[in-house]
């Protein structure tokens, strides 16, 4: 039987692009949306339509007792062997201006959401002696950003999970790596990123795709990204 993939905020650009690649590769996705049913389910369709295998799981990665219960009903079903740590927000204001709902709400979402997704999913995995984690972090937590100091501590405390959880699982067959984007083309960033600024800001003067984002993760996966894990690996067009 193929792997099962989860990937959490799979309703949102980059991670719809991901679900759509996984399916290509063969693998059942599991798409993840808090809000946006609607967007998830038209990309379980469109899945289905081109012949994988998809469904839609709802669950706030914040809350702890409601994530646990959808996990354990997924599990009843079988391991997930893919996860996809995606689903994050971001919610700027230079720091003396940050109010302390902007900072829990960001460390709460890209952080603890981590922790809530991937700690009930681990023993399974682990005893089906094959596995992939994948975080998806950003060039904030690399460079920082101004009017992100939430976001870059919450993206930057991901990198150091991931490679403790690293060598936790290093032995059991299971590899644990972070994807940081740079200004990748969705909905999210148009309005943050005009053309001049990425022109000034990219070396390769374009934003990244998000299939492309997908194809990287797609990679680390797959069977022949065996031997890579504890890496936070950057896609950014140069930036850095």
């Amino acid at each position: 039987m193929s792997r099962r993939a989860l990937v959490t905020g799979g309703s949102g650009g980059i991670g719809a692009a991901i679900c759509r690649r996984l399916a290509a590769d063969g693998l059942r996705v599991v798409v993840h949306a808090h809000r946006n049913r609607d967007a998830a389910d038209a990309i379980v369709a469109e899945i289905m339509a081109a012949g994988g295998t998809a469904e839609v799981v709802c669950f706030d990665v914040t809350d702890a007792a409601a994530t646990g219960e959808a996990i354990t009903a997924l599990l009843q079903t079988g391991p997930v062997q893919v996860l996809v740590n995606n689903a994050g927000i971001h919610d700027d204001a230079v720091f003396p201006g940050m109010s302390a709902l902007q900072w829990q709400r960001v460390i709460d979402t890209n952080l603890n959401g981590f922790f809530n997704v991937t700690q009930p999913l681990v023993m399974p995995m682990i005893r089906t002696r094959w596995g992939r984690i994948i975080n998806l972090s950003s060039v904030a937590a690399i460079t920082g950003n101004r009017g992100q100091v939430n976001y870059s501590a919450a993206k930057g405390a991901l990198h150091a999970a991931t490679k403790s959880l690293s060598l936790e699982l290093a032995s059991r067959g299971i590899t644990v790596n972070a994807v940081a984007p740079g200004i990748i083309d969705t909905a999210m960033s148009e309005a943050a990123f005009p053309v001049a600024t990425i022109a000034a800001l990219v070396p390769m003067k374009r934003a990244g795709k998000p299939e492309e984002v997908a194809d990287l993760v797609a990679f680390l996966a797959s069977d022949q990204a065996a031997y890579i894990s504890g890496q936070v690996i950057s896609i950014n067009g140069g930036m850095i």
